[in-house]
C-alpha cells in the first residue's frame, strides 16, 4: 500500500492582526474575527517566497523519512504564487534538498488543492513502480487586495510530503475526487491580486465539492464520521471548515487539530497539508484519517488514511507544525504592506 513516508511544516514567524488591518480599513475587527473565524494571520519575510518554504518544508520531510534524497524520483510543487511566471519552482526545490538529476519535476497549480493533487500524482507513479519515493509540496504566500475581505485571511506556509510504500508511517487506503467547471476565484496573468465572487464562492463553489467529494468517499469506504479519530478539510476560513466537519458529524475532538486558520489564516495550497501535518503531530497508531481538500475552479480531493506504529519514531525529528505557529512576531500594517510588495513606487 502506498502511503506517507516523511511530513514536514513551514509557517513564517512574522503575523498581523485582524484589528490591525480593520484599523486602516475603518472596518469592525469583531466581525471578521467571529464571521471569518480568524485572529491572525502569517506574513512571509522580504526572503521568503513559496520557493524558501517548499525548501523547508522538505527538508522536514526528508530528516522524517530518513531516506537518501536521491532516491525521490518526482518533484511537484502545488502552489498559486511560484514566484516565476515561466521557471519552475519544482527544479529549485529538486536541487535545494540534492535530488537525483533522474526525476520528474513539475509546478502545479489548481488554486488551493495543488498539493493534494500532487500527492495524488505521486501516488500513482509510485504504485505504477516508475518510482520509489515522491516529493508533493503545497505552499502558497498568498495575495488580497488592500482593502478587500481576502486581506483579512490570505496567509502564507506550506508543507511537504514523500510518497511511497517502504517504512509509511501513514497509508493512504483511498483516495477520490469531485471537480467541475465553477469560477468562483480567478486571477489573470499580469493582475497582482485575485477575484473573487462574494458569497458564490459559498454553497455552488466551496461546499458543493468538499460535500462532494467527502459523501463519494463515505460511499467508497461504506464508512461515516464516527469510524475515523481525525478530520481536515480546506479552510478558507475557519466558518467554512466548522460547517463542514460539523455537517457530516466530526465532533471537535475530532477537527480540532486540523483547524489552525484562527491562528495563521488561509495559507491556500497549504492549507490542508499544514492541517494534516498538525494531525500527525499528535497522532498514534491506528488513527484513522479523513481528508479533503478543496481548490477554486474547483475541485476537491479526498483521502482516507490510517497511521501505523512508526510514527512515534519520527515526530520528533523535525520541528513540530505547532512549533512554528507559536513562533510569533507582529507587524504594524505599515511593515506589513512593506513585506508583501502592497506599496507600489513610481
Amino acid at each position: 500500500m502506498v502511503g506517507i513516508v516523511g511530513y514536514g511544516a513551514y509557517v513564517p514567524s512574522y503575523r498581523i492582526k485582524v484589528e490591525e488591518i480593520a484599523k486602516v480599513w475603518g472596518d469592525d475587527p469583531e466581525s471578521f474575527k467571529s464571521g471569518l473565524v480568524v485572529n491572525e494571520k502569517s506574513v512571509p519575510a522580504p526572503d521568503e517566497d513559496a520557493v524558501t518554504i517548499s525548501v523547508m518544508a522538505a527538508k522536514n520531510a526528508l530528516k522524517r523519512a530518513q531516506i537518501d534524497s536521491k532516491k525521490i524520483g518526482a518533484v511537484y510543487v502545488g502552489s498559486e504564487s511560484h514566484p516565476y511566471a515561466v521557471k519552475p519552482t519544482a527544479t529549485i526545490v529538486a536541487e535545494a534538498i540534492d535530488a537525483t538529476p533522474n526525476l520528474t519535476a513539475a509546478d502545479l497549480e489548481f488554486a488551493c488543492k495543488a498539493g493534494t493533487a500532487g500527492i495524488q500524482m505521486n501516488m500513482g507513479l509510485v504504485e505504477s513502480g516508475m518510482i520509489e519515493y515522491g516529493l508533493a509540496v503545497g505552499a502558497d504566500t498568498s495575495q488580497g487586495a488592500p482593502g478587500d475581505a481576502l486581506e483579512y485571511t490570505a496567509s502564507a506556509g506550506g508543507a511537504a510530503y514523500i510518497i511511497g510504500q517502504k517504512n509509511t508511517i501513514a497509508d493512504i487506503e483511498e483516495t477520490c475526487s469531485f471537480t467541475t467547471d465553477t469560477p468562483d476565484f480567478y486571477r489573470r496573468e499580469g493582475q497582482n491580486y485575485p477575484s473573487h465572487g462574494g458569497r458564490f464562492t459559498g454553497k455552488p463553489a466551496y461546499f458543493k465539492h468538499v460535500e462532494g467529494a467527502a459523501k463519494r468517499m463515505f460511499e467508497l469506504t461504506d464508512t461515516t464520521s464516527k469510524d475515523y479519530d481525525y478530520c481536515c478539510f480546506h479552510q478558507p476560513n475557519g466558518k467554512f471548515y466548522l460547517r463542514a466537519a460539523k455537517k457530516f458529524g466530526f465532533s471537535k475532538e475530532q477537527y480540532q487539530y486540523g483547524l489552525l486558520t484562527p491562528d495563521i489564516g488561509n495559507t491556500y495550497s497549504g492549507a490542508v497539508p499544514l492541517g494534516l501535518s498538525n494531525i500527525l503531530d499528535h497522532a498514534k497508531a491506528g488513527d484513522r484519517l479523513f481528508i479533503v481538500s478543496y481548490g477554486s475552479g474547483a475541485g476537491s480531493d479526498a483521502f482516507v488514511m490510517e497511521v501505523n506504529d512508526r510514527i512515534e519514531e519520527v515526530k520528533d525529528l523535525a520541528n513540530k507544525t505547532s512549533d512554528y505557529i507559536a513562533e510569533k512576531k507582529y507587524l504594524d500594517y505599515a511593515v506589513y504592506a512593506k513585506y508583501k510588495g502592497k506599496i507600489k513606487m513610481s
